[in-house]
């Protein structure tokens, strides 16, 4: 290769479980309505998975389409990440079991845990991997069963999540190092553990031995979501030598509608440009990046060229952006 390596986005791939639990189910359950989960969220329903389908049958699910998507086989893939909090087991790697049913028996797999963020951190974790040498092609999946960590009586936070996988498929190909490049141009990403208690699971392997289950502070996580987002989605485009203008779509952590057109406004974006699933699919943690892309791209709204601004935020902190030609 000449030039620099650049790391490009060639298939893409969704999977959702079948159960789908409207807004009028969770009403039954906790003290909520329609009505106020779509004021205050914009969430309609989400996708609940089955007793006994765990997240790495979601993220092979994902994986296969995203690899019909490229034209390619298990055999051409070199490494796989998954971005994942909710894994089948403490451990191995949710990622390993992804590569033993998609039947590979070489590469290297791994799991990243930066919750809602984990997609845009494998991603960036396999960029540098590619543009390093140490493979050509990568599956990078978002992948969680986020139901299983949810206090099904407390309103303030089981209305949020739903379960999901979302995968991609990165290529080595040449670039010239210009913004005109196709594939991932830059990426950048934050923590701040000052601020676990905001956004938490009450639980662990290594502190009570439960699981746990999940707990918000919402008033303040939309807060710092806000600033945090819209702050390294310019630092992002500044470091691909690019401005708002240049971009085409937001494809950003579905968390909330209003965080969506907060971080969009701040950037002078129109809400038109940012995709959004939140209405259809809630909060799917890392998973949400994936799928978004992947519905964008198979309604044909991603087109060749387009710069992509990939965005999210999660407990942690955590968050990051990833500016991706397309």
């Amino acid at each position: 290769m000449s030039g620099v390596t650049r790391s490009r986005i060639v298939g893409t791939g969704t999977y959702l479980p079948s159960r789908v639990m409207a807004n009028a189910e969770m009403a039954a359950l906790v003290d909520t309505s329609d009505e106020w989960i779509i004021e205050r969220t914009g969430i309609r329903q989400r996708h609940i998975a089955a007793e006994g389908e765990m997240t790495s049958d979601l993220a092979t699910a994902a994986a296969k389409q995203a690899l019909d998507a490229a034209g390619l086989t298990p055999r051409d893939i070199d490494l796989v990440i998954v971005a994942t909090a909710t894994p089948d087991q403490t451990f191995p790697a949710a990622a390993t079991r992804v590569q033993h049913k998609l039947g590979m028996t070489h590469g290297v797999a791994f799991d990243v845990a930066a919750v809602c963020s984990g997609y845009l951190y494998a991603l960036t974790v396999a960029d540098a991997m590619i543009r390093g040498g140490q493979g050509r092609t990568a599956l990078v999946i978002g992948a969680e069963t986020f139901s299983r960590l949810l206090d099904w009586e407390d309103r303030g936070t089981c209305v949020l999540f739903g379960d999901g996988a979302g995968a991609t498929v990165l290529r080595a190909e040449a670039g010239r190092g210009l913004p005109s490049d196709k594939g991932v141009l830059a990426a950048r990403l934050h923590s701040d553990g000052r601020y676990n208690e905001l956004l938490y699971v009450d639980g662990g392997p290594g502190s009570t031995g439960t699981t746990g289950k999940l707990r918000m502070k919402g008033r303040e996580v939309f807060r710092h979501a806000v600033t945090n987002l819209s702050e390294v989605m310019i630092e992002t485009l500044e470091a691909a030598s690019l401005t708002p203008k240049d971009v085409a779509w937001v494809i950003p952590h579905q968390a909330n509608l209003r965080i969506l057109e907060g971080t969009a406004k701040k950037l002078g974006l129109d809400i038109g440009q940012v995709v959004v699933t939140v209405d259809r699919h809630a909060n799917t943690s890392a998973a949400s990046v994936p799928l978004a892309l992947d519905a964008a791209v198979r309604d044909g709204r991603v087109k060749d060229g387009d710069l992509l601004l990939l965005e999210a935020m999660g407990g942690g902190f955590t968050w990051g952006a990833a500016a991706v030609r397309w």
